[in-house]
């Protein structure tokens, strides 16, 4: 199998393990720091939840209906690596992933709802979800820290549907969809810009051995934070 999605996680878990490759600052002093190493165990840890529970497989669609966050950029990983099409828009998808489950189960349109507890100390869903929603945040843990898909995925099916409507197919993620950018760069990424575009710019940061520092729009960035984080470009 080899789809750059998986490739991308070999790199990422192989090459400079320990280094940071995705920081993420968010509301109440928030500040995640993982490692090539640790972000490519929760994004195992992710697919694992996705095929064995949600049964999910190559060509199933997965709607993410969440802001640009840690969280976020791990399941679209996650997803990608088991070859299954994003949706990042209202478009009809199998799956969806969410911070607001209530509605969505209501609207009965999918067939499994993920909830995703959005602070980063969240171990659970803060309250009652409804029936047959699966709790993200208790769930993912107990899953194994090394993926094998059960059906090898094709690089020629979509990876990714755009909110303006643009299709990449997954041979074509990291060379049509990802931005360009120069090699080991430490990038600020302003969530604020939405989902789309903090994929976008991760993809093409880690394709080229870099790594991203996702900044959420209530945190103001400072000279400090800038410098702390080593930052070389916004």
């Amino acid at each position: 199998m080899s789809i750059p999605a998986f490739d991308l996680m070999t790199a990422l878990r192989s090459g400079q393990a320990t280094s940071p490759r995705l920081t993420w600052y968010g509301p109440d002093a928030e500040r995640v720091e993982l490692s090539g190493r640790v972000l490519d165990n929760w994004v195992a840890k992710t697919s694992n939840l996705l095929q064995d529970e949600l049964d999910a497989e190559p060509g199933t669609r997965l709607r993410l209906d969440l802001p640009a966050h840690w969280k976020s950029l791990i399941l679209a990983l996650a997803g990608w690596q088991l070859g299954m099409e994003l949706v990042l828009d209202a478009g009809e998808a199998d799956l969806l992933a969410t911070a607001e489950p209530g509605p969505a189960a209501a609207e009965g349109a999918f067939d499994a709802v993920l909830a995703v507890a959005l602070p980063a100390l969240a171990m659970r869903w803060p309250g009652e979800l409804p029936t047959g929603v699966v709790d993200y945040a208790a769930e993912v843990r107990s899953h194994g820290d090394v993926f094998m898909p059960h059906v090898d995925p094709e690089a020629s099916r979509p990876a990714l549907l755009t909110t303006a409507g643009a299709a990449h197919t997954h041979a074509g993620l990291l060379d049509g969809f990802a931005s360009t950018h120069d090699a080991g760069l430490r990038l600020l990424v302003p969530a604020g810009d939405g989902l789309e575009a903090a994929l976008a710019r991760s993809l093409g940061a880690w394709k080229a051995d870099g790594s991203v520092v996702l900044v959420h729009p209530d945190v103001e960035v400072t000279d400090k934070l800038l410098g702390a984080e080593r930052v070389d470009a916004r």
